[in-house]
C-alpha cells in the first residue's frame, strides 16, 4: 500500500475510508500506512521548525515532534477506548487505532500545507518571538482539524439511531479537550523546538514554567519597546 496516496485518499475520500474501517477491511494494514506517512511528514515540518536555530535543532525537532503527536495520542487512547466501551459503543481496538492514525494523518498534510509559508517566514524574518508564535498557531491549527476529523469518525461509525450517541458525544468533547492539555505539556517537556538565539542547543530543556506563560511571554516580546530587553525562552 503506498503511504502518500493513501492518506491523500484519507483527507478526500473519508466516506470509503470510514466505510471500510467500519467493517474492519485490512486494519492493519491501514494502520501501518497512516503511521508511516504521518510520522514523516511531522518530522518534515519539525526539521523546518529547528531550522531556524542550526543542523542540529532540526534534527532535534524532527525526531522529536513526531513523538509529541504519537505519544500524545498513545497516552490519550485508552481514556479513548475505555470510556467508549462504558457508554456502549462497539467499536473494535483496531478500528479506533485506525481512526486516531487517521487523524494524525490529517493533522501531518495540514502541516505540510503550511510548510511553504513557515519556510517563508523563516528565510525573511529573524523575528524569535513572531517565528515561534506563527509555528504554535500552525501546530494548533493542525491538531485541531485532526482531532476534529477523529471527532466526526468516531460518532459516524455507530447508527444514527444509536441511544448512546449524546454521551458520547460528551465524552468526545472532553477527550479532545484532554488530548490538548496532555499535547501541549508533553510539547512543553519536550521542547525546545525552535532554539532561542543566544542560547545552546539541548535536546531538552529542564523543567519550569509552562506552555502557556511561555506564549503570554512571546506576545509580549513582540510588542516589546526598542529600550526594552525581551527575556529568552
Amino acid at each position: 500500500m503506498n503511504e502518500s496516496s493513501f492518506t491523500l485518499r484519507v483527507l478526500l475520500d473519508r466516506g470509503s475510508f470510514l466505510e471500510e474501517v467500519r467493517s474492519g477491511r485490512e486494519l492493519a494494514q491501514k494502520s501501518v500506512a497512516l503511521l508511516g506517512s504521518s510520522t514523516a511528514m511531522f518530522a518534515i515540518y519539525g526539521a523546518l521548525m529547528g531550522a531556524y536555530y542550526g543542523p542540529w535543532q532540526a534534527l532535534s525537532s524532527a525526531i522529536k515532534l513526531p513523538l509529541l503527536f504519537l505519544v500524545t495520542a498513545a497516552i490519550c487512547f485508552p481514556t479513548l477506548y475505555i470510556l467508549s466501551a462504558f457508554f456502549g459503543a462497539k467499536t473494535s481496538v483496531g478500528q479506533y487505532v485506525a481512526i486516531v492514525l487517521a487523524a494524525l494523518a490529517v493533522s501531518g498534510m495540514v502541516l505540510i500545507a503550511f510548510a511553504p509559508i513557515t519556510a517563508f517566514f523563516l528565510m525573511t524574518s529573524a523575528d524569535y518571538p513572531f517565528f515561534k508564535l506563527i509555528n504554535v498557531a500552525v501546530l494548533g491549527l493542525s491538531s485541531f482539524l485532526g482531532v476534529k476529523s477523529l471527532y466526526r469518525q468516531v460518532l459516524d461509525l455507530s447508527p444514527a439511531d444509536d441511544p448512546t450517541a449524546k454521551p458520547r458525544r460528551r465524552l468526545l468533547t472532553f477527550w479532545v479537550v484532554l488530548f490538548a492539555f496532555v499535547g501541549s505539556q508533553l510539547g512543553w517537556t519536550l521542547r525546545p523546538f525552535f532554539g532561542a538565539p543566544g542560547m545552546r542547543f539541548e535536546i531538552v530543556r529542564e523543567l519550569g514554567g509552562n506552555f502557556y506563560l511561555d506564549i503570554m511571554r512571546s506576545l509580549r516580546e513582540m510588542v516589546t519597546f526598542p529600550d526594552e530587553s525581551p527575556s529568552q525562552s
